[in-house]
């Protein structure tokens, strides 16, 4: 039975809240959430709150009645979790909300329903509407004779060890050793290289093929693009659907890929025709005619030395595309790279509290947790355009780190209740970040090796997740012997 004290005890708690924060009739609807100071209202300036609100109508997330976490409040603070990743989610709504004196905040388990009646919905429909490409064709690195510089490169990541994410993602092998210590997703984006704005991806779970999950991305990209793309996801029937969509490619292939010459050009590449199948290479049928750039390195010190390297494109004019230019354009393409290093290693490390790459538990959460953190790259990102662009700097010359360090900090000087004072503050802001320089890149080689390689500890098997609680308190464990 309960206990009549403490009943009345709560009852008295629950009471003291609401009269705090009385309940507005279920009929109006503030034209803002309950946000008394918005420490957070900085990112206003790149995720309008209209965005947020019609993209809330969009999926059907609407209060029938007035109540604290409002879908537009649990909402905000999705995103504040982009970027206030080093916080658990009921430090991250203190941190946004900027509670009053006296005010108390909801629970961690309140906050995690509300998260889940939110769903992915809002935030994917947000992202569609929010995220672009920013980049104008005078931007310093984000456009080769104007076309836009555009990669895709795929992504794994670890997400916690619950029964719900291994059935949804699954585990990756480890051959003779079992299954992987975390579930894993996969995650191929396409990205903005010039900017480094993630524009668009697609998550899968991690047994799933990165091949096929291109074609979820091809509808993002356009006339005036040039795509980038690593010899993983070179195929025929992909160079279709780009030209039909007016794209233009470039690509690295197998070394082993039948590419007969045509006509020689002068630079040294060649014309050739890339066939779906050996039969109509043989027939001559439905050949897609490229231009093929074969090169090999001659310094012993770098990666690749003495290899052969195959890049075809259809760019096929070798005066207005020499090849040597375009050998040193495709390198451009690890700019993605640097994009998951961003997120991966600055945005959201690992940290004692958190061992795997996210902290979602279920797959929904897994998935919505995504969304957030590429919404709040890409706020992080549009701040450092701006801030490069005032300074007509490269946006690669400036230092993500030291820019998103500069906006958790500035952000809760944000005053937004006057446009002068808010003006003030970002201009502040950008001003303190073109200041953040990245040193020049050297002239450097990274070898793909890493320092520790195996653990001398027994590898963590099926048998060893999810114990069931002990039954004895170690107390009782104990045995005397004489």
């Amino acid at each position: 039975m309960w206990d009549q004290s403490k009943i009345h005890e709560r009852s008295a708690v629950v009471n003291a809240y609401l009269a705090r924060h009385p309940r507005s009739s279920p009929r109006t609807s503030p034209a803002t959430p309950r946000w008394p100071t918005r420490p957070l209202a900085g990112l206003d300036q790149v995720i309008r709150p209209e965005d947020i609100r019609q993209s809330l109508t969009a999926t059907g997330r609407v209060n029938k009645s007035d109540c604290v976490l409002t879908f537009e409040v649990i909402l905000r603070v999705v995103l504040a979790m982009g970027l206030l990743t080093d916080l658990p989610i009921r430090q991250v709504f203190k941190h946004a909300r900027r509670l009053l004196p006296g005010e108390e905040s909801p629970g961690r388990s309140n906050l995690c329903m509300a998260r889940r009646r939110l769903g992915v919905a809002p935030v994917r429909h947000l992202f569609g509407r929010v995220v672009r490409p920013l980049a104008p064709p005078e931007t310093p690195g984000a456009f080769y004779h104007g076309l836009r510089l555009m990669g895709i490169d795929g992504v794994v990541l670890d997400v916690p060890d619950s029964a719900a994410n291994a059935a949804a993602f699954g585990r990756p092998s480890a051959g003779p050793r079992g299954d992987g210590a975390f579930p894993q997703v996969k995650k191929l984006s396409l990205v903005e290289l010039g900017t480094h704005v993630e524009v668009a991806f697609v998550v899968k779970p991690c047994h799933s093929d990165e091949r096929a999950t291109v074609a979820g991305l091809l509808r993002h990209l356009g006339p005036g693009m040039l795509l980038l793309l690593d010899r993983a996801f070179f195929s025929y029937y992909r160079w279709r659907q780009l030209e039909a969509r007016g794209a233009k490619l470039f690509a690295r292939v197998v070394r082993s890929m039948i590419l007969r010459p045509v006509r020689v050009l002068a630079d040294g590449s060649y014309l050739a025709k890339v066939y779906r199948r050996p039969y109509d290479r043989l027939k001559d049928r439905d050949g897609i005619l490229v231009r093929v750039i074969r090169y090999t390195l001659d310094d012993p010190q770098r990666v690749g030395h003495g290899e052969e390297h195959v890049l075809i494109t259809d760019l096929l004019d070798e005066a207005a595309h020499p090849a040597m230019e375009l050998i040193i354009l495709y390198h451009e393409r690890w700019e993605e790279e640097l994009v998951f290093d961003e997120q991966k290693t600055h945005q959201d490390p690992r940290r004692a509290t958190k061992p795997a790459q996210l902290r979602s538990e279920t797959p929904a959460g897994v998935i919505q947790e995504i969304y957030a953190l590429s919404l709040g790259h890409f706020v992080i990102r549009s701040l450092m355009f701006e801030a490069a662009a005032t300074a007509g700097l490269d946006p690669d010359a400036l230092s993500f780190t030291g820019c998103f360090q500069i906006l958790k900090c500035r952000l809760p000087e944000c005053d937004s209740k006057a446009p002068a004072s808010f003006e003030a503050w970002y201009r502040g802001v950008l001003w303190e970040m073109q200041t953040e320089r990245t040193d020049p890149r050297r002239n450097r080689i990274n070898p793909r090796v890493i320092k520790r390689k195996m653990s001398k500890w027994k590898k963590e098997r099926p048998e060893h997740r999810h114990l069931p609680p002990l039954r004895k308190a170690f107390p009782e464990a104990v045995v005397m012997r004489r």
